[in-house]
């Protein structure tokens, strides 16, 4: 589609999502307003420049907008809009704000009293649930999980009984490393979806228990390669404790010795010494 007369928007926030690999996924609506824009706050100002190039839109005023000038730029776009003029916002790929820079400028308009629209688009999360195959009725977008080793364990304990499909992203960088922390926490009998390079060239889609999942990413270095979103079951719901004696002996964990930690866990929930004991048991090990 190009873009040939400029319609007038109204004065606001446009939140535009653009494709995620593939340059046609953008919709028609989201064409409109680049085109129709006064200005187009990009988080790359090169990548956007093609991306309006490819759909005929050569004469966009650009504003860099990134997670290391947000604050500042964010002053220049309410600005912007305090003298009439609409901007667009994009990120490099996907949405605004979701994973990517674009909440703190979102916030700061909306206190300043201007409407912010969005224009929904291209979902890397989405797209690879919905070719996943996993079937649980809801999911947790969780994005991107802490670089830390330590502090990465300790956020995926807090998901582990969690019954919905968890929702990662992860660089190519840290795959092997997250995976394995995703397998020590998780079990070796969940499933994961490694959903790599999503409409693009070298899409994949992987699906096996977490414990083949390092095996399938050292059986060729390709499978280690390009962005990659993670689907991992959710926790089958388990006989015996029930979730307030899990917060609980998880708390006392964090404090207590284990065998101190089960009696006490006994006198105050009232739950069966025994599977207190063996479930105390599996969170240490997971932790370590």
């Amino acid at each position: 589609m190009h873009i040939e007369t400029r319609q007038k928007l109204e004065c606001a926030l446009y939140v535009v999502a653009t494709p995620i690999g593939n340059l046609s996924d953008i919709t028609l609506r989201a064409l409109e307003v680049l085109g129709a824009a006064d200005t187009i706050a990009a988080e790359d100002t090169r990548n956007t420049r093609h991306l309006l190039q490819h759909h005929g839109i050569a004469d966009a005023r650009l504003l860099a907008l990134h997670q290391h000038n947000e604050r500042g730029a964010a002053e220049k776009v309410i600005a912007l809009l305090q003298q009439g003029q609409n901007v667009a916002l994009v990120t490099d790929a996907g949405t605004p704000a979701v994973s990517d820079p674009g909440a703190v400028l979102v916030e700061a308009v909306r206190a300043a009293g201007f409407r912010v629209i969005p224009i929904p688009g291209a979902s890397a999360a989405v797209a690879a649930l919905s070719a996943s195959g996993l079937s649980a009725p809801h999911f947790l977008f969780y994005g991107f999980l802490p670089n830390k080793p330590g502090a990465r364990r300790s956020a995926l304990q807090g998901l582990a009984e969690h019954p919905y499909t968890l929702v990662f992203y992860e660089a190519p960088h840290r795959i092997l490393e997250c995976t394995a922390d995703l397998q020590a926490v998780f079990g070796a009998e969940r499933e994961i979806v490694f959903a790599r390079e999503v409409t693009k060239l070298f899409e994949s889609i992987h699906r096996c228990k977490l414990g083949e999942a390092l095996e399938w990413l050292n059986s060729d270095s390709n499978n280690q390669r390009g962005e990659f979103v993670l689907l991992v079951a959710g926790a089958v719901a388990r006989e015996g404790l029930d979730a307030e004696a899990e917060r609980t002996l998880v708390l006392l964990l964090e404090e207590l010795p284990l065998k101190q930690a089960v009696q006490l866990a006994v006198k105050v929930t009232g739950a069966n010494k025994n599977e207190l004991y063996q479930r105390a048991l599996a969170l240490k090990a997971a932790a370590e």
